[in-house]
């Protein structure tokens, strides 16, 4: 008796891309993870999906490619995508200061010193206007609860300028939990309130830019920042399970997600609880998606398409061409690039760029251990589903994309 068509396309997968099949089988069988599934596709063909345990510790059955994920900050390039249809549409540029269309950011105030205190001895007024590139490349001199530190950091907690969700476990929300701004519009105005943390144009710092963009969108297109990425990048791509709650109906597919505490997984949000089953006060544009290995695919198929997928235009190509290039403003200092292992990066709509041998690259990845990327140049697309935090506490995030090339180029070469 042969396998059932699902298992059978997996297994051919496998065959497909071996050192990432044995490489997500050292995770899942070392019980460092739950689960990982795995898809990767090239041009506007179907997606292989390499995919291994159960969506939670002790469970039966395998995940696939409509098992439902957290991909948090994955959400970053769908932001930054949606920014750049706005550009497409004439309504903004990448130049466009953010201050025409919130006026609360048109004299922004600067620390001297980073992460110093927050008084007038230690502020300095911007050299420039916070624009539209600055945000899409978080070089706007914006701040990040999970990267600042001191009063700074305080500061954009006690304002609830922390964008994201964890959980609703009462241990996990003593850690995690913040009460957040009532509504964009008021994060928006809050955040405007205090200084930047580097002055804008300057250099890249992880921030909270995206979500702020979700605000701009608002404001420009008309349309709530929801409905927008529904009407113009979710439906138009076929990405069914994309958005910023799991309904009820669908929870059966929703992974549980897991802290590593000294390396042994504990829940941090299982799925029959999960936060992301209720409606989160507003969407965080860079860190509120719940998506699927077929659903980010999808959109990694409409940009290696050039802005078409299965014959649907989405947006155009030369938009395309901008968004996964260098967006960096000329006037960054030397050394102010995105680095990462000792890698200098380029950043585009959201996402980091590649440059010299990692040419062609553009993507990001979330904190729960998700990365999602295409290779321009190769036309090669590649998404990583998994669920743990913190992300750094394994190397998954880095090594995905060397072994998904390392296959490809042993692949192009037989």
């Amino acid at each position: 008796m042969g396998l059932p068509f699902g298992q059978a396309a997996f297994a051919q997968a496998a065959q497909n891309w071996p050192e990432l099949a044995r490489w997500i089988d050292t995770y899942v069988r070392g019980g460092q993870v739950a689960n990982m599934i795995a898809a990767v596709g090239r041009q506007q063909e179907a997606p292989d999906y390499v995919a291994r345990g159960p969506r939670a510790f002790g469970q039966p059955g395998v995940v696939d490619q409509d098992t439902i994920y957290r991909i948090y900050s994955m959400t970053k390039p769908v932001t930054g995508i949606a920014t750049m249809m706005l550009v497409e549409d004439g309504l903004i540029t990448l130049d466009t200061p953010l201050a025409d269309i919130i006026p609360a950011f048109a004299n922004m105030q600067v620390q001297r010193q980073y992460d110093g205190p927050i008084t007038r001895d230690n502020l300095e007024p911007a050299e420039r206007q916070i624009t539209i590139r600055h945000l899409l490349t978080h070089t706007a001199g914006l701040g990040y609860n999970v990267v600042q530190q001191g009063p700074i950091q305080r500061e954009y907690m006690r304002l609830g300028l922390a964008p994201g969700q964890v959980s609703n476990l009462e241990l996990a929300r003593a850690f995690f939990d913040v009460d957040m701004a009532p509504s964009l519009a008021e994060f928006a105005e809050r955040l405007a309130t205090l200084p930047l943390v580097l002055q804008p144009g300057r250099r890249w710092s992880y921030s909270v830019s995206l979500d702020l963009l979700g605000y701009v969108i608002e404001l420009v297109s008309g349309q709530s920042f929801a409905s927008f990425l529904q009407e113009r990048i979710f439906t138009p791509c076929g990405m069914s399970d994309t958005g910023f709650r799991v309904p009820r109906a669908d929870v059966s597919r929703l992974t549980t997600n897991y802290f590593l505490m000294g390396g042994m997984p504990l829940p941090l949000d299982p799925a029959s609880q999960s936060v992301y089953l209720q409606e989160p006060v507003f969407h965080y544009g860079g860190a509120g998606l719940v998506s699927t290995a077929r659903d980010y695919d999808r959109f990694l198929k409409m940009l290696v398409g050039r802005g078409v997928i299965e014959g649907t235009r989405v947006m155009e190509a030369e938009t395309v061409r901008i968004a996964t290039g260098n967006l960096f403003p000329d006037t960054l200092v030397s050394g102010g690039e995105f680095t990462t292992e000792g890698n200098r990066y380029g950043f585009g709509a959201g996402g980091l760029v590649g440059t010299g041998e990692s040419a062609g690259l553009f993507g990001w990845a979330g904190a729960a251990g998700t990365v999602g990327m295409v290779h321009t140049g190769l036309e090669l697309r590649m998404t990583l589903m998994t669920q743990y935090m913190p992300a750094e506490s394994l190397q998954v995030q880095a090594q995905f994309p060397r072994i998904v090339l390392q296959d490809w180029t042993a692949m192009a070469a037989s």
